[in-house]
């Protein structure tokens, strides 16, 4: 698959019958960007966060509700790492084929070794869709989250692991 193409991803999607709803927008590289793209694809968007540990040899790809803060300190004692901090562009493209700012839980199937843990914040199960971008910042894809879930992630061969997500830094 070519890495920088979304219609690769698009294909994908639609040999594993998954439906999506598409939207193609400028470059948007925040939350706050994405207002209007989430308004007309009328789903949610979610944090994707690119992480690794200290010694850069541990990586994870985090999906958090884009109300929540991100605390690295709840996530890290979670998941039983310390001092986990963002991964740098270098691995993040490696890895999962994108660059910052198109950070996507698409982009797993990419990562082949299965280098990457997939960590979900619990409360995400509560939508009943979401949108990501398709390894792309140029455009964005609404799909059921079961979808997702049930059919794309195992696909990939990943396992996620459910978190509970506070946002909060006790």
């Amino acid at each position: 698959m070519n890495r920088a193409d979304p219609n690769e991803i698009y294909r994908l999607l639609e040999t594993l019958s998954i439906p999506y709803r598409k939207r193609e927008h400028p470059a948007a590289f925040s939350m706050e960007e994405l207002s209007a793209v989430e308004n007309a694809l009328r789903a949610a968007f979610c944090k994707n966060l690119f992480l690794c540990n200290r010694q850069k040899t541990d990586f994870y790809l985090l999906l958090i509700r884009e109300d929540k803060r991100f605390r690295t300190s709840e996530v890290s004692k979670r998941i039983g790492a310390s001092r986990l901090s963002f991964g740098e562009e270098e691995a993040l493209f490696t890895l999962l084929g994108v660059h910052p700012g198109a950070i996507t839980p698409l982009g797993l199937v990419f990562d082949e070794e299965k280098k990457v843990r997939l960590l979900i914040d619990r409360d995400l199960l509560s939508c009943e869709e979401i949108c990501v971008h398709p390894c792309v910042n140029t455009a964005s894809v609404a799909l059921k989250t079961a979808d997702l879930l049930d059919k794309y992630i195992p696909f990939t061969g990943h396992i996620p692991q459910y978190l509970e997500i506070t946002g909060n830094t006790n």
